[in-house]
């Protein structure tokens, strides 16, 4: 099932298209429910695919060789999620995606959005600019992992995810932000005095 005009419209909200334009779009994205603890993407899978979260919650993550989880990302309504160094190459993944809460999410693959630059040119801008604001959310988060206290990670998360921090579990949130449930427990508490 592929997307409709109402969705197309959310997902590019500041740009417009032709009615051929927006047909063909919609033609190509592919749309798919995921219920809480389906899993999106499992390490070692060759990544096709990236997906837009229209409703719901996904959390990528990476077990270390110790067996450890690390949180990299939470996606919500209107953000992107995939494993992006497999994407981009079409290697194998090294990050697990699940669903967290029951999510609607619309799929298009690497080769269908080359595609789709050809032939539609201003898509590749509205990617290129979402690429470029999440590397520069990326490096921000890695700024902020390398130079502010488990507090000041902890507010900024909040910012970030407002309305999904009493529904996520308390390890995930501790995972995204490198600390122990402990730690997080303790920051709450002083926030909340």
């Amino acid at each position: 099932m592929s997307i409709t005009n109402s969705t197309l419209q959310e997902i590019f909200s500041a740009t417009s298209f032709s009615i051929a334009e927006s047909n063909l779009i919609t033609s190509k994205f592919e749309l798919k429910k995921l219920k809480k603890g389906d899993t999106l993407l499992h390490a070692n899978e060759i990544v096709y695919n990236q997906y837009y979260v229209s409703s719901g919650c996904l959390r990528t993550y990476y077990i270390d060789k110790l067996g450890k989880e690390h949180t990299l990302q939470f996606a919500i309504k209107d953000w992107w999620i995939s494993d992006y160094t497999a994407f981009f190459s079409t290697t194998k993944a090294v990050m697990t995606i699940e669903c967290i809460h029951d999510a609607i999410v619309y799929k298009i693959s690497r080769e269908t959005m080359e595609n789709l630059y050809s032939e539609i040119p201003k898509l590749e801008t509205f990617f290129r600019k979402k690429m470029e604001k999440g590397f520069s959310a990326f490096q921000k988060r890695i700024l902020a992992t390398l130079s502010q206290t488990a507090k000041e990670r902890y507010v900024s998360f909040v910012h970030s995810y407002p309305n999904i921090e009493q529904s996520v579990k308390n390890y995930h949130i501790a995972s995204y932000l490198g600390i122990t449930t402990e730690s997080l427990s303790r920051i709450r508490k002083e926030i909340s005095k």
